[in-house]
């Protein structure tokens, strides 16, 4: 079974907190330590403690730099006095002369020890923050020279961040919400209303999902929101699943509520099976193992339609098979003709709702349609599962309906039959015929 991590945010993230829940959860220190060592900037040390956090123990990871640094002084974050020679984020490590743009920190991260895999990550959460930044400050990507990108507390946050992924072997990661607070923050350019741009670019341009408490304070940070936008594939978490372990990570600020953020390694345990009605006594008499049952709980489906008039056989038939392997229900297409009489494709996507965002990027990147029709539609399914069978033909699966009586049916799928024509030189119909009259006595 495949480990996936999943991250509760309930009470927002940001950087220092990432790191913590990982090193909670196992990412080894020593090869962390020796990974910022590497990394060509000077000017700070870090260490890592045990919290205790509203009776929760929880692991703190914190950057200390040479330098004041007011991120975490919540009278200068929040408070009315006007603190205005202060910055959000130690613009002033820098000096005057010295602001680190985006090419600058690819260069920092590209000249240290992490492995290449980290590398690629820590460059690729960079990225998001950059463009978020521009963004909201309407410049080129490549002239964001400011204090949230330039940040040692940043750029060693990221790092630590893409270290202690890849120490944990972390492929799949499962964010399904965000906790925001309300209010507003000072920061280098004066006070900005939470979700700060950054983030609410962020949010945006990767369509997380966020969730806006009532509590005041900022919980999601721009390194928080580009950490999830980088690593998240996927924002529902499995049916059934159990926790292999879990790590808590400590942030600095102090809200209402306790800011912490779990992180939890899981296992996806598939569908519990049910009880299913009796099988005609072939198929019981026959040794036989249940290979797949559909859940199909989901009485509802989202059919995605698109009407594509300048695609060739070839692409269709590529984008037929890309939709079948990311999860598509069913995908047909079929010629239509179109405005000014052009002939073109009709195609046609069913999914599950959870799919229908990862089906439709599918569509707009492999088609040259521009509009996607979305209809959710309700379905009546009979109850059905594949089972292995041994017969007089070798051991085959088949597929075995149960019809609203609780009779049922057991179709021989179709490859089976084909590799048992093949294997014995029959033809189609006299091995399905076979098999069939052998199912369904």
């Amino acid at each position: 079974m495949k480990q996936k991590l999943y991250l509760e945010c309930y009470s927002g993230i940001s950087g220092d907190m990432t790191v913590a829940a990982l090193l909670d959860l196992g990412a080894d220190a020593q090869v962390l330590d020796q990974a910022l060592k590497s990394l060509p900037i000077k000017g700070f040390e870090t260490h890592i403690n045990r919290v205790n956090k509203a009776g929760i123990e929880a692991c703190d990871f914190n950057v200390v730099l040479k330098h004041d640094n007011h991120d975490h002084d919540m009278e200068y974050l929040h408070g009315e006095k006007g603190h205005h020679h202060h910055h959000h984020f130690p613009f002033n490590l820098f000096h005057k002369h010295h602001h680190r743009g985006l090419n600058d920190i690819v260069n920092i991260l590209t000249n240290s020890g992490l492995t290449a895999k980290a590398k690629q990550l820590a460059i690729k959460m960079f990225e998001i923050i950059a463009e978020a930044e521009a963004k909201a400050h309407g410049l080129p990507k490549d002239e964001v020279h400011f204090h949230e990108v330039g940040a040692v507390d940043s750029i060693v946050d990221i790092a630590a961040v893409a270290v202690c992924l890849d120490n944990l072997h972390i492929e799949e990661v499962i964010v399904p919400v965000l906790y925001e607070g309300i209010g507003t923050v000072r920061c280098q350019h004066g006070v900005l209303p939470i979700p700060v741009p950054a983030v609410a670019n962020i949010v945006d341009a990767h369509h997380l999902n966020l969730h806006i408490t009532n509590t005041k304070g900022e919980f999601v940070t721009p390194t928080g929101a580009a950490i999830v936008a980088a690593i998240r594939t996927s924002d529902s978490l499995p049916d059934n699943f159990k926790v292999l372990r879990t790590g808590i990570g400590a942030g600095k600020r102090n809200y209402e509520r306790p800011s912490l953020l779990r992180a939890m390694l899981i296992e996806d345990q598939g569908a519990v099976t049910t009880s299913k009605p009796a099988l005609p006594h072939a198929v019981v008499q026959a040794q036989q193992t249940v290979i797949k049952t559909n859940d199909d709980a989901t009485d509802e489906i989202v059919k995605l339609e698109s009407n594509i008039d300048d695609c060739t056989g070839e692409q269709m038939g590529y984008v037929m098979n890309r939709l079948l392997e990311a999860g598509a229900r069913d995908v047909h297409y079929f010629p239509v003709f179109m405005k000014k009489n052009r002939p073109g494709y009709q195609l046609n996507v069913i999914c599950e709702e959870k799919s229908r965002e990862l089906m439709q990027r599918i569509i707009f990147e492999e088609t040259t349609t521009i509009g996607i029709r979305i209809v959710r539609m309700e379905r009546a399914v009979l109850p059905r599962e594949i089972r292995k069978v041994k017969t007089s033909m070798g051991e085959v699966r088949v597929k075995v309906v149960t019809l609203p009586d609780n009779t049922q049916r057991c179709y021989p799928e179709y490859d089976d039959v084909e590799a048992v024509c093949q294997a014995k030189g029959l033809h189609f119909q006299e091995v399905f015929n076979q098999i069939w009259n052998e199912t369904n006595k």
